[in-house]
């Protein structure tokens, strides 16, 4: 008998394990599974029903999209083709780094490489943050440096994207819990998956020490404690630290042990910091101010890359330390095995 949501609550929601990445919510055909909203929801909840469960229709998309059913990876870089130092080539506001993951993207997009983007986007009055479908090049600019420090269930969208809307080229961009999901959905046999798995051309993995529970973190200890006004900052850093850059240019560094009550529950058994299953993985670390470490893990991402550069949208270089990197991905493993 295959599994369902039942087996998914006993093994994951209820032993604190749920990465809260929203593939689950992506992939039901029911629309059984929804994430609570405002409240401090550690996992989904189902409605009650469950085509599975309830009617006897074999299903199981939920439990096979999970991130946190297999070994966690024990890997601090992982597979690759090459590891470069990257930069977008023109001029992106609130960029993340040096804005390559955006080039790419809008690169991608404008060659037609890709009809859609499911990211995160912002408000920028709350930094608050959700998940979206970004279909031009404009909007993807326009929304460059979103908070990926929060936590979103960024595969949601992804239901927009596929079943909805029906794109045909999508990228999705997300942190490593979102990568391994989206990882399983490709390697899966299922049928109720196939549309997920022949329509995403492109992952981007974003570098993650951890993700943050926006209302304890904003709220209570930016707003409340610190009196920081949201529309002020201009971005966020974690690189085995929170930096918070300020639009007069002055950065606030937490230390991470001051925030960890922030932390969402499901990031304390992860052990993966560069995303080892995405196409392309982007983060800060290891490379100068305004530059962007970019691995280039098949030659699927390779291709993203080199059409970029090619277009003049992304300048590439050496400059990658990889110490920096390797050590902050073994203090992750360490720190999570000891869990």
């Amino acid at each position: 008998m295959g599994k369902n949501y039942l087996d998914l609550k006993a093994e994951v929601w209820d032993t604190g394990k749920c990465a809260s990445c929203g593939a689950c919510i992506a992939v039901c055909p029911a629309d059984a599974l929804y994430f609570e909203t405002g409240k401090d929801s550690t996992n989904p909840i189902n409605n009650g029903y469950c085509k599975d469960a309830n009617d006897g229709v074999p299903c199981g998309a939920c439990y096979e999209v999970c991130p946190r059913l297999e070994a966690l990876p024990a890997e601090l870089v992982g597979d690759h083709i090459s590891i470069v130092s990257a930069k977008s080539e023109f001029t992106v506001e609130k960029m993340q780094s040096g804005g390559a993951v955006s080039a790419l993207l809008v690169n991608a997009l404008d060659q037609g490489m890709i009809d859609a983007v499911v990211t995160v986007t912002s408000d920028p009055w709350t930094l608050k943050s959700s998940s979206t479908v970004i279909t031009s090049s404009d909007a993807l600019i326009h929304n460059a440096g979103s908070r990926y420090n929060w936590w979103v269930p960024l595969v949601a969208s992804l239901k927009e994207a596929v079943i909805k809307r029906k794109f045909t080229n999508i990228a999705v961009v997300g942190v490593p819990c979102v990568v391994e999901s989206i990882h399983n959905m490709r390697k899966s046999d299922l049928d109720i998956l196939r549309p997920f798995k022949k329509y995403i051309r492109l992952v981007v993995g974003l570098f993650c020490t951890e993700t943050f529970d926006y209302e304890k973190l904003v709220q209570d200890k930016l707003i409340k404690e610190r009196q920081m006004n949201p529309l002020d900052i201009v971005k966020f850093d974690v690189t085995g630290k929170l930096e918070i850059t300020l639009k007069d240019e002055s950065v606030t560094i937490i230390p991470l042990k001051d925030i960890d009550d922030c932390v969402r529950p499901g990031c304390h058994i992860c052990t993966d910091l560069t995303a080892l299953h995405s196409d392309v993985s982007a983060g800060s670390v290891g490379t100068p101010n305004g530059s962007t470490t970019l691995i280039i893990r098949n030659t699927v991402g390779e291709q993203f890359v080199n059409s970029a550069v090619e277009n003049g949208e992304l300048l590439i270089g050496d400059e990658v330390d990889m110490v920096p990197i390797e050590k902050l991905s073994a203090k992750k493993l360490k720190r999570m095995q000891e869990e």
